[in-house]
Formats: structure tokens, C-alpha cells, sequence
């Protein structure tokens, strides 16, 4: 578990502040949340570290038992009052469109498993980006 969090920490130091943020940054939001698939389903998620958000463990945890369930791409999920679906699935990482978008464009969320922890990316698509 110590290395699961130093491996989660350095990756999260490498980019969070270089690439999170509202104001002109593709990346809006991220989270880097605890996950023990092998836990007590009762226990909170543990929100290790998060920039440009301020989700609770509560808001996490439907999130959390859809990746328990691990029907990814047959069922949606929700991150607050958003909806989500699986886009694509690679070996340790997937990417979601939200369904239920306000934002013209658009927005997503990708998600990477390191180690025991879920690291947790909410972007709008670049494109987005340039119109501004």
C-alpha cells in the first residue's frame, strides 16, 4: 500500500498543478481517491488529494460501486449531478463522455487505476478551448 501511494503521489505531483484548473486548462477537476475493491462495501472512499473540485467522500461513493460492479461498458455512472458513459477502455485506464452535459461542448471524465488508488480527471474537449 506504501508504494501504491508513493507511485499515486508522484504522479499526482507531476501534473495536477502544471495541467488542472479552470481558466484555460483542459483538465477542470481532478481527484486521487483511495480504492480497496476488497473492502467492507459500508467504508467511504478516502479522497486522497483533490484540485478544482470539492467532491465529498458521499459524492464518490456511487461512482465507486459502479467500478466495484464492473459493468463499465454497459451501465452509467454519476459524479454529482452528472451522468457518464463509458467511451473507451484501455488496460489500467477508461474514458467517459457525460450525457447530461450542460456545457456546449461537452465534458468527460477520464479515470486511471495506480495501484489502490483511482485517479479521477474531469476535462472538456479541447476544442472548447480554442473557441474562448
Amino acid at each position: 500500500m506504501a508504494a501504491d501511494w508513493l507511485s499515486a503521489r508522484r504522479a499526482w505531483e507531476k501534473w495536477a498543478t502544471k495541467h488542472v484548473g479552470p481558466s484555460g486548462k483542459q483538465v477542470q477537476a481532478a481527484l486521487l481517491l483511495n480504492y480497496d475493491p476488497s473492502g467492507p462495501s459500508r467504508l467511504l472512499p478516502v479522497i486522497a488529494e483533490q484540485e478544482g473540485t470539492q467532491l465529498t467522500a458521499i459524492d464518490m461513493q456511487p461512482f465507486l460501486d459502479f467500478v466495484k460492479r464492473g459493468n463499465l461498458q454497459t451501465e452509467f455512472f454519476s459524479i454529482r449531478p452528472n451522468q457518464y458513459l463509458v467511451t473507451s477502455i484501455h488496460d489500467n485506464w477508461y474514458c467517459a463522455r457525460c450525457v447530461n452535459s450542460t456545457k456546449s461542448g461537452g465534458e468527460g471524465v477520464i479515470v486511471m487505476q495506480i495501484g489502490a488508488y483511482l485517479l479521477i480527471c474531469m476535462y472538456v474537449p479541447s476544442f472548447q478551448l480554442l473557441i474562448r
